[in-house]
């Protein structure tokens, strides 16, 4: 039985690869065909007469590793260039505005339909409001140089910033003069640790000699990660300063005692780690999506009762774009389609605390915005080739 499971994984993995890899051309979010594939590997194994629903307890784990990662690789390819600030400013509005403007109008609407408090309803919209940043990026592999790097600051900073925006809902009962000063506070510890831990950890890369390095700091930056959430700290900013930090390290040469992580051998290794963290990731995000799919019941995909509002939120959702994106003087197409949900938006969905919760925003709901979000963005893909096609002809 051992062997047999070990033989489905790798096979599952291969094929999670020919997604990735296919996506670029078929526009297909692997994203959904990873769900699909999940979702037939249960219907096989219920046939067969087996059961891992148990493996359940372990997708909030698999999905923080996640998360750690992927916001760790979005933040590495953040490049602060002084002569990008216009543009990475530009690039900040449109992943904060959409986010606080979309989070507002749907919490309204969850608050009228079910009449939870407005904090509650704003805990259950926010997840549907981030970007999943790996599907976003992968789709925009060919699309021109600016959109694509556009897309990759974008959904990187729209996870950011849909992080710390839930957890700061999540942590404080009240919102207020005092919960904000509070989050204050806890974002100056954050930074202090941050800064501590990157200088660290960034003299460990340049300095062991061990073969294996690369895995140690990642599992001492999760440990990182890990700590500062018991303390209740926004630890994801931790992990967006490494990341900026590791990725702009040879801008950084005129800062004070810089010579001593030794920066030509420190560039080396950061380029290796990069790749390795890609790596890490696709595993991660592999597993996830396929386990997400397996757990996914055949009624929560067809439920008739949260169909009408997950259109009406993918449609909210492209319309306030779209909005954002005319007043940023930026065009619709192509970029405008490429607005996912994905990782992000699930493991915030199963973190939110089980008192908060309300019955329309469930595992149905957040399944079906995930599919149409994407299918939307497949839509778009297609159309906007169609026309490049019509106006080169």
């Amino acid at each position: 039985m051992t062997f047999q499971i070990i033989i489905v994984i790798c096979i599952l993995l291969l094929i999670a690869y020919l997604f990735d890899i296919s996506s670029a051309k078929t526009k297909i979010p692997s994203v959904i065909l990873l769900l699909f594939l999940g979702y037939l590997c249960r219907m096989l194994s219920s046939t067969l007469h087996f059961d891992f629903t148990h493996l359940s307890v372990i997708l909030p784990g698999l999905g923080t590793i996640g998360l750690i990662l992927i916001v760790l690789e979005g933040s590495l390819e953040l490049d602060l260039d002084r002569s990008k600030f216009k543009f990475v400013y530009k690039t900040f509005l449109m992943a904060f505005i959409p986010l606080l403007l979309f989070s507002i109008l749907l919490a309204l609407g969850f608050m009228f339909y079910t009449h939870c408090t407005f904090r509650t309803a704003l805990i259950n919209a926010v997840p549907l409001s981030v970007i999943s940043s790996t599907i976003a990026i992968s789709s925009a592999r060919e699309l021109s140089f600016t959109n694509r790097e556009f897309v990759t600051y974008e959904s990187s900073l729209s996870d950011i910033l849909g992080v710390l925006m839930f957890n700061f809902l999540t942590l404080n009962d009240t919102i207020g003069v005092a919960s904000v000063g509070m989050f204050t506070v806890e974002l100056l510890a954050i930074l202090v640790v941050s800064i501590v831990a990157t200088a660290g950890l960034s003299i460990l890369l340049s300095r062991i000699k061990h073969h294996v390095k690369f895995l140690p700091i990642i599992i001492l930056i999760i440990l990182v990660y890990a700590i500062s959430k018991e303390f209740h700290l926004p630890a994801l900013l931790f992990i967006l300063i490494i990341g900026i930090f590791l990725g702009n390290q040879q801008k950084l040469s005129h800062f004070p005692l810089f010579d001593k992580l030794k920066p030509e051998i420190l560039q080396q290794e950061v380029a290796k780690f990069k790749e390795l963290n890609m790596e890490i990731v696709f595993i991660v995000r592999a597993l996830f999506f396929l386990l997400f799919g397996y757990l996914i019941e055949r009624d929560e995909m067809m439920n008739l009762e949260t169909i009408p509002w997950a259109f009406g939120i993918t449609i909210l959702i492209f319309v306030v774009r779209a909005l954002v994106l005319f007043s940023l003087k930026k065009k619709f197409n192509p970029i405008g389609f490429i607005a996912p949900r994905g990782l992000i938006s699930i493991l915030l969905f199963l973190s939110i605390p089980a008192p908060e919760q309300i019955s329309l925003a469930n595992k149905s709901l957040l399944i079906q915005v995930v599919l149409l979000s994407s299918l939307f963005m497949v839509f778009g893909f297609v159309f906007f080739k169609s026309r490049e096609n019509l106006a080169n002809s």
